[in-house]
């Protein structure tokens, strides 16, 4: 019966991704930034609820300019913190030619990099310094790879530098997902190793009902400290918002 259940809701977000590659196709060239961000929250939320995930939020979103650094856990990271707050996310550039979900990236105003390449890396560190200069509000996963939601992965500066270059603060979150009835770590969703996208997403969709928790911690500034500084800063600050 579950395995019948989780078909049928795959059935069902295969129907939301095409109404959603349709509605970037067909209406986002017509759509205020505004209404882009306020489609991109309810496509979040809707996915998400089909899938069987509730999402709790503690703490408050900044408002831009602001650089938002989370844990990373699994792909549905990216839904979890548009159904809290838009943002754009900086993601890996194979994305983008992903069938269906790089176009719908692609509309949530992900900017894209090339993680093997330095001088990539750079470029969208000035892009990203643009954009909040212009008031925007990005967000990235300073861990380059995915965790477990329990122990935190080395945090990567480089992107940082775009926080620095811009004069704008970063916002740290904690991103955990638990089984909605016991209130313990699901590793359902979790992303790693020899799992593949299907892998991953039929596990979830077999799984209890889950709680994908969203803490926002207190903006901060450089005040001095180097990206490499930060880093290990914002490490500290992501994994106590977890207590």
């Amino acid at each position: 019966m579950r395995s019948l259940y989780a078909l049928a809701k795959f059935v069902r977000i295969m129907v939301w991704v095409l109404q959603g590659y349709w509605t970037v196709r067909a209406k986002f060239p017509r759509f205020s930034d505004s209404q882009q961000a306020r489609y991109v929250e309810v496509w979040a939320r809707g996915m998400l609820a089909i899938i069987g995930i509730e999402v709790r939020v503690k703490g408050h979103p900044a408002q831009g300019p602001v650089l938002m650094a989370s844990n990373h856990i699994s792909w549905l990271d990216i839904l979890v913190i548009h159904a809290a707050c838009h943002c754009r996310f900086v993601a890996k550039s194979e994305i983008r030619s992903w069938p269906l979900v790089g176009v719908l990236t692609t509309g949530g105003g992900s900017l894209y990099i090339e993680r093997s390449s330095n001088r990539d890396a750079m470029r969208v560190v000035h892009q990203m310094a643009d954009a909040l200069k212009q008031d925007q509000v990005l967000a990235i996963f300073p861990e380059g790879a995915t965790g477990d939601g329990i122990t935190l992965l080395p945090f990567h500066a480089n992107l940082l530098q775009a926080a620095i270059v811009a004069d704008a603060p970063i916002q740290p979150i904690a991103l955990q997902f638990v089984d909605a009835r016991t209130n313990d770590v699901s590793l359902a969703p979790c992303y790693r190793d020899d799992d593949t996208l299907i892998s991953s997403l039929w596990r979830t969709l077999c799984a209890p009902p889950l709680l994908a928790q969203v803490r926002y911690g207190d903006k901060q500034a450089a005040q001095g400290r180097n990206r490499r500084e930060w880093a290990q800063d914002l490490r500290v600050s992501v994994a106590n918002l977890y207590q």
